[in-house]
């Protein structure tokens, strides 16, 4: 059997949020603030399991299910550089039904703005290994996961 050809793709997307570096980052370090915004859609997606472990060398684990279709997604990640309140790097697998569909390097860089606020700048290189050019799809996802993230920034 031939595995299928390798796809690779990147992105970058920027947000700016109307609170301190400080607060953005702990919506990352703490497992209860991230659990509010890192997820499928609440009504559209059951947790099956989470893990939180935030440090450098530590994994984090989110495995879920579409209420609807039955697939499961597992999404995967071991912290390679975490600088308070100004970066985070990590490195992930996700899973699609116990298939492995990619492996992708994230780039969270946090700056505080003139304003008070935080400008957020995500980039992520991927490599799809099942054969499919999950780039587009993946960025859309990234963009509404930070849209959440900035929207649980006021609880």
């Amino acid at each position: 059997m031939t595995a299928p050809k390798a796809k690779h793709g990147s992105f970058t997307i920027e947000r700016t949020y109307p609170v301190p570096a400080e607060r953005v980052f702990r919506a990352f370090s703490d497992a209860e603030k991230k659990a509010r915004w890192f997820g499928g859609p609440r009504d559209k997606w059951t947790i099956i399991e989470r893990k939180h472990d935030f440090r450098v060398g530590g994994t984090e684990l989110l495995n879920g299910r579409f209420v609807e279709t039955g697939v499961e997604s597992k999404f995967t990640c071991r912290y390679h550089e975490i600088i308070p309140n100004e970066r985070i790097v990590y490195v992930y697998d996700m899973h699609i039904n116990g298939g492995h569909m990619s492996v992708s390097l994230g780039t969270f860089e946090i700056e505080a703005t003139k304003s008070s606020g935080t400008k957020l700048t995500y980039t992520e290189q991927a490599v799809y290994v099942d054969g499919k050019d999950g780039n587009a799809d993946r960025e859309r996802g990234t963009a509404a996961l930070l849209d959440a993230l900035g929207a649980s920034l006021n609880d």
